[in-house]
């Protein structure tokens, strides 16, 4: 009997041809088989919303194979993806195929294994016309806003622009954040630690110098803002230094640290995001190739579940990888949180927890093993046991102030024998009343920051909060919101708008509030999940919505004026006409072109984070021609330019200075730069003459074994910078 399985993928069907015999026929659809068409709206919003659907011409070729192959089979299984979109692709097949609606023929599988398959082939079921029908009206309701949105964002504004129910509301969240940062007022504050050192009579450990910041003054306790400037830090600086300190007080608290949970598909794009640098595009590129090569369960889910099978086999390998005192007397078992999640689905996992990361890495391509490992980790620390800590904090007293260590260390690592979650923080053994000596006082300036740029990470997990899109949708809406150039990455991979993703959520906001409206984007995917699960009825829905919508829409096609933004006149001089430049404004942003257009035709690209060809006068002297050079805003901050430039084009960074002595020339100082990838380093600022440099900023005091320069180290830790010293 020929039998005939059809998935999505071609490498997912090359996997499952591993586990079935000779009878069955894998063949790959490819993706989509059916859309609505490309260059029409494809919905008929007079009768009840039917769409159209096509058959794109890239698609053709295998569509005629997959006809072909059915008729000569005597079954067909249609096996495409458990969720909306792989159901609603199996309804497409049967309709293109000629398939009897009421047919078993849908099989369904967490994880490509051959127990999984056999099992799913022993269980065929109907298509869920509920799923078919949740996905359908997405694709409608997406095509109705995005294909009656753009026309008119391409009439008020300018050509090439789009609009869309999730990405517009993702792109206003992104304005929103740099409107924060702009609105910003900086402040300044001072911290003050000192490096203490224990007595040399304790067995020569005088020299296992700790940190400790300053936390009471004169009976008053200091909170983050009290020191606001230098003056306040050099009066409590002088306070400290040359007094004794004693040992005023010891804490120690055992406390327990839990397992996090396994990762569904919004925490795997964050973890990936936080840990691997990986965008989430790239996250769920990377778990699809696994997922489809049979490494790991299906990646889009909601649930936090783990099969029976999984944890037995989990905690068999725990026992046998790393002792019976990391495995747990029974499985741990996690509750989703997540609103409308399938708890009959599982969680992101490894398909056997047997499969060790180092056993396959030869296998995979260098992300797609990180991932994995990533994965694999999370997955088993899961089923391991707390963590147990020790946290220490020692209060030294001296002339009316206290300074405050903390320390931890790690009595049981549990979990986090697999999934590191914290590191220790070691304090020399002290008692209370004991002496200590004071090395050094070290203030430092800080400002307050703005509210961070969203990562993918951080987007995810706001979108995730606010209920807007699905585990399927974050990744592809932050591709499309940066292929859309509505919004940028910086050096550091954060997401900020452009000025076009700026004009257009600001039209959206004023004339469609409804579109990039937080609440009503939830409720619209609420409404998706009801249809799911049959409750709502899909065309009353859209009804509900596409009445008003349309009628609104209409209205503001008269009343929305055409945007028309004014040029902005600049300092700067055309190089090739010597004529002024101007900022105008195109389909990717901002840019400068010359006055003298159409005779000359000069551009030049202008940087979209807030520059403003501001210019600011100094007393700085060009090294070059001897001109008083200015202060300029560039893509990366404030610069020294030459103000003869264009003839001229000399410039110098704008370094912060540490007040720390080039320990290899002896004659600069330490300063504060930024690479090109935006990361933050200290080097000398005679560069390129002196190339001394480190990647943390230095303390300005010495280590006392090899005369290396100490620098600060993470959650205010002080180390060597001499990697081959271990002080």
């Amino acid at each position: 009997m020929s039998k005939l399985v059809i998935v999505e993928s071609p490498t997912k069907a090359k996997t499952i041809s591993k586990f079935l015999g000779k009878d069955f026929k894998i063949l790959s659809s490819f993706g989509h088989v059916r859309d609505l068409p490309k260059n029409d709206l494809g919905v008929d919003v007079e009768h009840d919303f039917k769409p159209k659907y096509v058959i794109p011409t890239k698609n053709r070729k295998h569509v005629t194979e997959l006809k072909k192959a059915a008729a000569k089979a005597d079954i067909i299984y249609l096996a495409t993806d458990e969720d909306r979109e792989g159901e609603a692709i199996s309804w497409h097949l049967s309709e293109i195929l000629g398939m009897d609606a009421g047919q078993l023929n849908r099989i369904t599988f967490h994880e490509i294994t051959k127990p999984a398959i056999e099992k799913a082939l022993e269980h065929p079921r109907k298509i869920d016309m509920k799923l078919v029908d949740a996905q359908q009206t997405r694709r409608i309701l997406d095509r109705l806003v995005g294909y009656k949105l753009s026309p008119l964002l391409w009439k008020k504004i300018q050509r090439g622009l789009s609009a869309g129910r999730v990405q517009s509301v993702s792109v206003r969240l992104v304005v929103e954040r740099e409107r924060e940062r702009d609105a910003f007022k900086q402040e300044e504050y001072w911290s003050i630690d000192a490096v203490f050192s224990p007595p040399l009579f304790k067995g020569g450990s005088g020299g296992a110098t700790f940190v400790a910041k300053l936390i009471e003054a004169d009976g008053k306790k200091i909170d983050k803002m009290d020191v606001k400037n230098e003056t306040d830090a050099k009066a409590l600086m002088a306070k400290a230094e040359g007094q004794a300190f004693t040992v005023l007080d010891i804490q120690k608290k055992r406390v327990k640290k839990a397992p996090p949970t396994p990762l569904t598909t919004s925490t795997l794009q964050q973890e990936a995001n936080i840990r691997l640098g990986m965008s989430a595009k790239q996250t769920m590129t990377l778990a699809q190739q696994l997922y489809e090569t049979g490494r790991i369960t299906y990646m889009r889910t909601d649930s936090l579940n783990l099969s029976e099978i999984f944890l037995t086999a989990a905690h068999e390998m725990i026992g046998k990888e790393f002792g019976k005192n990391y495995q747990l007397s029974e499985p741990r078992k996690f509750k989703t949180k997540s609103k409308g999640a399938q708890e009959a689905h599982e969680a992101i996992r490894p398909t056997d927890p047997a499969t060790l990361p180092a056993s396959i890495k030869a296998e995979l391509d260098p992300g797609a093993y990180r991932l994995y490992n990533l994965i694999w980790s999370r997955t088993i620390a899961s089923q391991m046991p707390e963590a147990e800590l020790e946290r220490v904090a020692v209060d030294l007293s001296g002339n009316g102030l206290i300074f405050r260590a903390n320390g931890s260390t790690i009595v049981f690592d549990g979990f986090m024998k697999v999934y590191r979650a914290t590191k220790e923080v070691l304090l020399p053994t002290l008692a209370p009343k004991e002496t200590v000596e004071l090395v050094s006082v070290l203030p430092a300036q800080h400002f307050t920051e703005p509210p961070a740029r969203y990562s993918d990470a951080t987007l995810v997990k706001t979108l995730e909060e606010f209920g807007i899109g699905r585990p399927s949708t974050y990744a592809p809406t932050i591709a499309t919101i940066i292929a859309r150039r509505y919004v940028e990455r910086d050096e550091g991979k954060r997401l900020f708008p452009t000025e076009i993703g700026k004009t257009v959520t600001d039209m959206l906001m004023e004339h469609f509030p409804k579109i990039v409206d937080y609440t009503f984007t939830a409720t619209m995917e609420t409404a998706l999940d009801e249809i799911a699960e049959g409750t709502v009825e899909w065309v009353p829905m859209l009804t509900e919505f596409y009445g008003p919508f349309a009628e609104n829409l209409k209205e503001k096609e008269e009343a929305i004026v055409k945007l028309k933004r004014e040029e902005i006149a600049t300092d700067q001089v055309c190089e090739k006409c010597s004529k002024p430049m101007v900022i105008k404004f195109g389909r990717f942003g901002k840019f400068l072109a010359c006055t003298g257009f159409p005779e000359c035709k000069n551009t030049k690209p202008l940087a979209q984070e807030g520059e403003d060809c501001q210019i600011l006068s100094t007393t700085e002297i060009c090294p070059a021609c001897q001109a008083p050079m200015v202060v300029k805003q560039g893509r990366f901050g404030n610069f020294l330019s030459c103000s003869r430039y264009p003839d001229c084009k000399t410039i110098k960074s704008l370094d912060k200075t540490t007040g720390v002595k080039c320990p290899q020339c002896k004659e600069g100082e330490i300063t504060e730069k930024r690479s090109k990838r935006g990361r933050v380093f200290y080097s000398c600022n005679r560069y390129p003459e002196c190339k001394f440099a480190l990647w943390n900023k230095p303390t300005g005091h010495a280590c006392e074994k090899c005369g290396s320069l100490l620098v600060y180290g993470p959650k205010e830790t002080i180390k060597c910078s001499n990697k081959e010293c271990k002080d």
